[in-house]
């Protein structure tokens, strides 16, 4: 689906602060220099009357080259950030389930994260150092080599790349070709990873291409029409078998290399016992595996890495993202035995950033020590359970799947036919070698007790899934937008609506996600069934709110009501967390005091700033109530020092 350049009229932003008192004195990089830049564009637009963040939105569309992406789906300027919730210069504040694609695992601005910054920044050490050994840095190798798989820390090297996964993709392709003299490799259908010629060529976007495509087990939209147990097999079987055919096309490789989630892909979890396979396979053929971790990594699946999960040991590991506590660090972990390439075959000016190493390592060691993987898979699992109860609702819900806190909901066309020989609700496999993970199956190990129970196994394949539906997924993630939620698309035909929150959500927070994600799947459901109009009458206790114009991007934030259908009809049965209740949402925020009523009426707020209604009013309608302020979250996921999760 093509996507269009929003309007100013159409942008909007988030809120959100970088915590306490004692944060706001010390956080001037953030809060102080996020001022700056709104009261400098403020000053630029008084003339023409606009809000500043129009301006700042005008000017850097007018600027930016057309490969941005994000800023065209999101057209918000955040300027303050804290936990899982960011401000926008607008004033308007927003849940984060981006996550910076899955960098932030422990939200913006963490009082971890940002001590370890200033500890460097206070000590007067050098922040460039190229590849030269610091203290720094031997924290953050010590550190990351306490969370690497058994197996592979005790005879592992370390390989400090460009600061971007991509960077670290085209090294651990230079090194398997070094160690082995062999050029090709081995990639699976719907792979991502990167943007650079090596890693286009493993995500089938190059065009001289020295990869083999190989297929990638999966259930919803299985390549053999058959999923499960028997479909992961067969992707198994192909392997070899073009392996091992001489007249196949395929010499020997240089390496295979893979997702244990896909994420880009569609948020499609390899089962366990594939993977396991998979190692098999290559270790039998010499063929070095290579693991990108890029966005699986630091706990974001339930495990600290997700090739844990299968117990593989992987004789590489691609990682980045959410190992720079937020700021851009990528390295390649390898076997000792592949350490063959010569000095400066992999080499590069930004390898040394010291304040990135600084806020991974305590990130590291924050996830670690409070144990922040598991609880990821538990809360994961219940996220999709409760997401799963949501589908049977709305058929447009194709599918729910993920691992741990990397969420995928795939959006289909409930009335279109589905392509003879996909399986649609495969063969669903028992505990055992090819028990899978989410949704394939059963997760083996410690992580079983937090999958949820699955279907009997079928003997016979279902009808095909419906078709993608990505004009619906593009609706999802508006209506979300409008109801102060970030979230993201993936797969194949950017059909799948990913969540990827922090992994210091809480409970309640996770709660508020799921509400506004219900409102946007109601919103969305109702206006497909209607195929047109979706105005929006006059009801008790709610504001009408005008409708954006024709093919014009909706304003983030604010909400959109359709008219006569319930909007918590599904979700009172027993077993399911209620979603129409009187208490408030902890995480979302209040508006300023200074702020009078007529300037939020004016401004049409969104959910999140409504006045709090009695039960009574409640029945029959979905609404987003807060109160003046954001619970404190508890456990590991409170910040050090006893801070607020927000302190405007």
């Amino acid at each position: 689906m093509a996507m269009t350049e929003p309007a100013p009229e159409e942008a909007s932003s988030a809120r959100t602060t970088t915590g306490t008192d004692s944060d706001e004195a010390s956080d001037t990089g953030s809060s102080v220099t996020g001022a700056r830049v709104a009261a400098t564009a403020d000053v630029a637009d008084r003339t023409g009357g606009r809000p500043a963040h129009e301006g700042i939105l005008r000017r850097q569309s007018a600027r930016e080259s057309a490969a941005r992406t994000y800023a065209r789906a999101l057209p918000i300027v955040p300027v303050r950030a804290r936990g899982l919730t960011i401000e926008g210069a607008d004033g308007r504040r927003y849940l984060d389930c981006l996550s910076g694609a899955g960098t932030l695992a422990l939200g913006h601005n963490h009082p971890v994260v940002l001590e370890a910054i200033r500890k460097v920044l206070d000590s007067g050490a050098p922040l460039h150092v190229l590849d030269l050994a610091t203290p720094v840095k031997d924290a953050f190798i010590t550190e990351l080599f306490r969370t690497l798989p058994p197996g592979l820390a005790d005879h592992a090297r370390v390989q400090f790349c460009g600061p971007a996964g991509t960077d670290a993709v085209e090294a651990a392709l230079k090194l398997v070709r070094a160690a082995t003299g062999r050029t090709g490799v081995l990639a699976f259908t719907g792979a991502y990873h990167g943007m650079t010629a090596g890693s286009l060529e493993a995500s089938g976007g190059a065009f001289d291409v020295r990869v083999a495509r190989l297929p990638y087990p999966q259930d919803y939209r299985c390549p053999f029409g058959v999923g499960g147990e028997h479909g992961a097999e067969l992707a198994a079987r192909w392997t070899e078998s073009l392996l091992d055919d001489p007249k196949s096309g395929v010499r020997q490789p240089a390496g295979m290399i893979l997702e244990p989630v896909q994420g880009e892909g569609g948020v499609i979890p390899a089962p366990d016992g594939w993977m396991r396979r998979m190692r098999q396979i290559t270790a039998e053929r010499s063929i070095p595996l290579i693991a990108d971790e890029v966005q699986t990594g630091v706990g974001r699946t339930g495990a600290f890495w997700a090739v844990e999960h299968s117990g593989v040991v992987p004789d590489v590991m691609v990682l980045s993202k959410a190992i720079g506590g937020s700021l851009p660090l990528a390295v390649v972990v390898y076997r000792d035995a592949l350490d063959v390439w010569q000095p400066g075959a992999h080499a590069g000016t930004f390898r040394g950033n010291q304040l990135a190493m600084a806020a991974g390592t305590a990130t590291l060691a924050y996830v670690r020590e409070n144990r922040l993987a598991e609880r990821a898979a538990s809360l994961g699992a219940r996220m999709m359970g409760q997401l799963r109860l949501l589908a049977e609702d709305f058929p447009c819900m194709g599918d729910v799947r993920g691992r741990g806190l990397m969420i995928g909901v795939e959006m289909v066309d409930p009335e279109g036919e589905g392509r003879p020989g996909v399986n649609g609700a495969p063969q669903v496999a028992a505990r055992g070698d090819w028990a899978g993970g989410e949704p394939g199956g059963s997760a083996d190990g410690d992580h079983a007790r937090d999958v949820p129970p699955r279907p009997t196994p079928r003997s016979a394949p279902a009808p095909a899934p419906h078709p993608a539906a990505p004009a619906l997924a593009a609706a999802v993630r508006r209506e979300c937008l409008r109801r102060g939620l970030i979230v993201e698309l993936g797969g194949r035909h950017a059909s799948v609506v990913r969540l990827l929150p922090p992994l210091t959500i809480t409970d309640e927070q996770a709660v508020a996600v799921l509400d506004r994600l219900a409102d946007a799947m109601a919103a969305v459901s109702r206006g497909h069934l209607r195929g047109a109009d979706r105005r929006v009458p006059d009801q008790p206790n709610r504001r009408a709110q005008p409708e954006p114009r024709p093919g014009s991007e909706p304003r983030p934030g604010s909400p959109s009501r359709s008219e006569s259908e319930p909007r918590c009809e599904s979700r009172s049965r027993p077993g399911s967390e209620p979603r129409c209740e009187s208490e408030p949402h902890p995480g979302s925020e209040p508006r300023p005091e200074s702020e009078t009523r007529p300037e939020r009426e004016a401004q049409s707020e969104p959910p999140p700033e409504r006045e709090p209604q009695s039960p009574t009013q409640q029945h029959g309608q979905h609404q987003h109530q807060h109160q003046s302020g954001p619970s404190l979250p508890s456990g590991p996921d409170r910040p050090q020092g006893g801070h607020a999760e927000w302190a405007g």
